[in-house]
């Protein structure tokens, strides 16, 4: 099955790391990388330079004018009701679900709630 490379942002909880290093993927995170605080435009650059796919609760990531998905190895922004570390978890655990074995590469997700909107290159 494919995984991508992902770097968690630093808005989403300890527990999402865990998660995603629990199911072996290869995650790096904003903070153990010393990035907490860098602007949305460093954090970008830093995971195209290292072909990481971004996962955050930051729906400015979403705009595909600033960041098209063409240039990124996926962006993953999750747009929840509730951003409690339970409902990031269970949220991003059903989008993996979901989205397993999917390339990433060049696509803007948009997990809800209720369903995952992909946006191609």
């Amino acid at each position: 099955m494919f995984r991508p490379a992902l770097k968690i942002d630093e808005n989403l909880p300890s527990e999402v790391l865990r998660l995603l290093r629990d199911a072996e993927h290869d995650t790096a995170s904003v903070k153990e990388q010393a990035l907490g605080g860098a602007s949305d435009e460093i954090l970008a650059r830093v995971c195209r330079h290292e072909r990481r796919a971004l996962v955050t609760l930051d729906v400015g990531f979403a705009d595909i004018r600033k960041y098209p998905p063409a240039q990124y190895a996926g962006i993953v922004v999750l747009r929840l009701a509730r951003q409690d570390r339970r409902s990031v978890a269970l949220a991003l655990q059903r989008a993996l679900g979901r989205c397993a074995g999917e390339e990433l590469e060049g696509q803007l997700c948009i997990v809800t709630d209720s369903r995952i909107r992909r946006r191609a290159r």
